[in-house]
């Protein structure tokens, strides 16, 4: 099977993309995945990184980019198109996958048009314009919250969560990293979150007196790395932070952290339940129809997290917060055991079985793999000391004259 996923931008959209991938290709040696984006997103460095093929094309946002960049994007939008059918034609895939971000919309709207079976998958609660339009044309929308359901039609919906990468998947079986410590993590997104790191520094005014107890990661992005390094230095808390630009390994990060203070982000929230970790979340304000904040609601009626508004907390209150959750251990399994309980571990192989039944039914068991020149009943190469694993580490499952799926 080869699955094509169009999209990325920023982490919410292309990481769980690449936990797909990584849940199609251990499934069969021959199994295949190509990502389509662009080259100003965050596909461009993590895609090649994580050993899968990357076709660009040159889509561009619409919505809040001013009339220059409006009309940038629209005068794009036919290249684009044609663009997408290129790759669609070159690389012959079985399945066409949408993430969100700028090279989704052609790229799965091309697909649909050229008969080969799409799916999108809408990771947030209120989906954006661009999922709303392609439902209308793909087989399958993939859900992560039951309120998005009503945007599409029911007959098309799955409900099976956001894909979480593998390394992340480890925490659903970890236990805690032991640790003297109250261990906190903060975050905002890939990009980072210059309210979230304000608001931090200003907290530790109000936690000098338990600084030796604690124990900070904060992921600032590129843009507030250095000044929220000094900013824990002038508060005398460089010996118990760890301030880093970008966190390579978020699994480590995860295990580590007894309360997380981040972003309300799909994706992020999805790694939270399947953590199991207890939150205090700060919704991006300036989200598009503000659906972080629907998002971080729904693990707010669980009583998996807190949740306050950007404009409405100081410094002393988050502070104050971050007080009471260290103070109160039950409190905060309480709503660890919550979070778990919203968790989907098994997102990517639910996706992935609809997927391999989108083929089967379009194409037959071995998919296009003749018209791409491929033998459609590969057998399974010969162990080698000098063998490779597939692209994002996993294993290669036994089978002998399987089929691609």
């Amino acid at each position: 099977m080869k699955v094509l996923i169009a999209g990325g931008g920023t982490g919410g959209h292309l990481y769980p993309g690449i936990a797909l991938a990584e849940e199609v290709v251990t499934r069969h040696h021959a199994n295949q995945v190509v990502f389509v984006g662009t080259e100003r997103g965050l596909e461009a460095r993590v895609v090649p990184r994580e050993g899968y093929p990357l076709e660009t094309i040159r889509a561009q946002g619409l919505k809040g980019k001013g009339l220059l960049g409006l009309i940038k994007g629209l005068l794009a939008l036919p290249m684009s198109f044609i663009e997408s059918i290129r790759i669609l034609q070159r690389q012959k895939p079985d399945v066409v996958v949408g993430v969100g971000g700028y090279a989704s919309g052609p790229v799965v709207l091309a697909a649909a048009l050229m008969g080969i079976p799409t799916a999108v998958q809408e990771q947030n609660a209120l989906p954006g314009l661009t999922n709303k339009v392609l439902g209308k044309f793909v087989r399958v929308v993939f859900t992560a919250f039951e309120d998005a359901a009503h945007f599409f039609p029911s007959r098309k919906v799955q409900l099976v969560g956001n894909p979480i990468r593998r390394k992340l998947m480890e925490n659903f079986l970890r236990s805690r990293v032991a640790h003297e410590k109250f261990s906190l993590l903060v975050f905002g997104g890939s990009l980072g979150a210059r309210g979230i790191n304000q608001r931090m520094i200003d907290a530790l005014d109000h936690l000098q007196d338990i600084k030796e107890q604690l124990h900070i990661v904060h992921q600032t992005g590129k843009n507030d790395l250095e000044t929220v390094r000094k900013g824990y230095a002038d508060k005398g808390f460089e010996a118990q932070a760890q301030v880093v630009e970008y966190i390579e390994d978020m699994s480590s990060a995860y295990a580590k952290a007894e309360l997380v203070v981040c972003r309300a982000g799909a994706t992020t929230l999805s790694e939270l339940t399947v953590a199991k970790k207890a939150s205090i979340l700060i919704p991006f304000p300036f989200a598009t129809d503000n659906h972080q904040e629907v998002n971080a609601q729904a693990l707010v009626k669980a009583g998996a997290a807190l949740m306050f508004r950007e404009s409405e907390l100081t410094g002393q209150q988050l502070a104050a917060e971050i007080r009471r959750l260290k103070d109160d251990p039950e409190k905060r399994r309480q709503m660890e055991k919550k979070a778990g309980l919203l968790g989907r571990p098994e997102a990517a192989k639910e996706l992935a079985d609809v997927l391999v039944d989108l083929m089967v039914k379009t194409y037959g068991p071995s998919g296009r793999a003749e018209a791409r020149g491929e033998d459609p009943n590969p057998k399974k190469p010969k162990k080698s000391n000098g063998g490779e694993k597939p692209p994002g580490g996993g294993e290669t499952q036994a089978g002998g004259n399987e089929k691609q799926v």
